[in-house]
């Protein structure tokens, strides 16, 4: 089984490799976790999805340290790996998005994989879950899962989120309804579009913890051709990953069976998140679930 980290992004969002934000006790990232934890779960090898200008930081950084603990492929995002017949709009400046991401790895996966998302903190708990389910799969099958998790169990003390809310029915996604503007009033979990509106805190969401075997390739490929032809402003436009597993649902294509966990889920959407985040790690270790040296 294969690990494969979307990390395209961080260079922006974090100012350069270097400055990526530790959380545990040596300053180790939230990805360093998420490695570990895939590690104890079973994973032999992660291949990272990284742009190539931030290669050199990011391995000395990150990879370096790992790399003789599990196999290390690096994959680079590129804007110029479009499908034959188009062009990139000049006007364009960066990749295409999380879907567009995981097709940049399609050489390099033979065998079932997850996807994450570098920046957040998935929990023991998830890779374990997935890895049994993927351990059981055909590969050649087009029987997919993700990892959902409660909405209550993903929510920030220090402002709004964005979730995509879940459908599910005997177990099997149906449909993803993305929700911006989350927050917790007066006890209630509200999302604010065109008024506020009630939800179900217990509502389980996706936060791009998804497994898959080889064959989503086929489909993705072909769906991102169709993105093409249907949109006539590329400038700005985004080929996401959910859109590859809606479609792939609704065309009877896939099954999705949906894995559900009351972990809590951490991201970094706002600086003060990196506290919190940092003092639930360091309960972890004090429980013994990490070492306080995690390489080490």
């Amino acid at each position: 089984m294969i690990l494969v980290v979307m990390a395209a992004g961080l260079g922006s969002r974090f100012g350069g490799i270097k400055q990526m934000t530790g959380v545990g006790p040596n300053d180790e990232f939230i990805i360093d976790y998420s490695v570990y934890d895939a590690i104890q779960a079973g994973f032999k090898k992660v291949v990272f999805i990284i742009r190539e200008d931030i290669y050199s930081d990011f391995r000395s950084t990150i990879g370096k340290r790992i790399e003789n603990k599990i196999d290390v492929e690096y994959v680079f995002q590129d804007i110029n790996n479009i499908p034959a017949g188009f062009s990139v709009p000049s006007d364009r400046v960066k990749p295409w998005g999380t879907g567009h991401a995981v097709l940049s790895c399609r050489d390099v996966i033979d065998d079932n994989f997850i996807v994450i998302n570098a920046d957040d903190f998935y929990g023991r708990e998830s890779f374990i879950k997935i890895a049994d389910y993927l351990k059981n799969v055909d590969r050649f099958s087009k029987n997919y899962c993700m990892v959902s998790y409660k909405l209550i169990n993903t929510m920030s003390d220090y402002g709004s989120v964005s979730r995509g809310i879940c459908n599910v029915v005997d177990g099997k996604l149906i449909d993803i309804n993305e929700r911006t503007n989350i927050i917790n009033k007066d006890g209630n979990l509200v999302y604010i579009e065109d008024g506020e509106h009630l939800i179900d805190r217990d509502a389980l969401v996706s936060v791009n913890l998804w497994g898959f075997t080889p064959c989503m390739f086929e489909d993705a490929s072909r769906y991102f051709i169709e993105f093409f032809n249907e949109n006539t402003d590329l400038s700005k436009k985004e080929f996401y990953l959910p859109t590859i597993v809606k479609k792939s649902i609704d065309e009877g294509k896939a099954s999705v069976t949906v894995l559900e966990t009351g972990a809590k889920f951490s991201g970094m959407t706002y600086k003060e998140d990196r506290e919190a985040l940092s003092n639930y790690i360091c309960d972890l270790v004090k429980d013994g679930v990490y070492p306080s040296n995690l390489w080490n």
